[in-house]
């Protein structure tokens, strides 16, 4: 009994070692933000909104189409922007066109082909838009973005 005292030991805290693993990889995977988003501090961010708080804080851009990095692709794209607030939604609206838009089209002209191929690519693309836009807005700040429509083709 005494030879086998050391093995169970090592047994048992290797199988402990393995679970503690396991917790806390389901901890830091199971709660970091996903594409598109960015964390937020307060907690009232952190509740599931009705459709029509949704809408209240949602503002779309439509049908930008413009030229890749590699010059012979075209892609039409259009968003779905979340923010955190009514307020800073407004401000977002007055800038859209004179600010945003700039900023999307500045982005998907460094952007190639393959940086948009898949759910990754498109993730990355929010991802940079996230960051660029909320440097840009005066107050508050773009939760989540989505696309919306996305069609890539060469041009003929």
């Amino acid at each position: 009994m005494k030879r086998m005292l050391p093995w169970i030991i090592t047994m048992l805290l290797a199988l402990t070692l393995i679970v503690l693993i396991v917790i806390m990889l389901m901890n830091t995977t199971g709660n970091g933000p996903t594409a598109g988003q960015v964390e937020q501090g307060s907690e009232a961010h952190m509740k599931r909104l009705t459709a029509d708080e949704i809408l209240e804080v949602t503002s779309t851009i439509g049908d930008i189409t413009t030229n890749l990095a590699n010059q012979d692709q075209i892609v039409r794209i259009a968003f779905a922007f979340q923010l955190d607030s009514k307020k800073t939604k407004g401000e977002f609206d007055k800038i859209m066109d004179i600010k945003i838009k700039p900023i999307i089209l500045k982005t998907l002209a460094d952007t190639t082909k393959e940086d948009l191929q898949g759910t990754k690519g498109q993730d990355q693309l929010c991802d940079k838009l996230v960051e660029s836009i909320n440097k840009m807005l005066p107050s508050g700040k773009v939760i989540q973005i989505d696309i919306t429509d996305y069609v890539l083709s060469p041009m003929r």
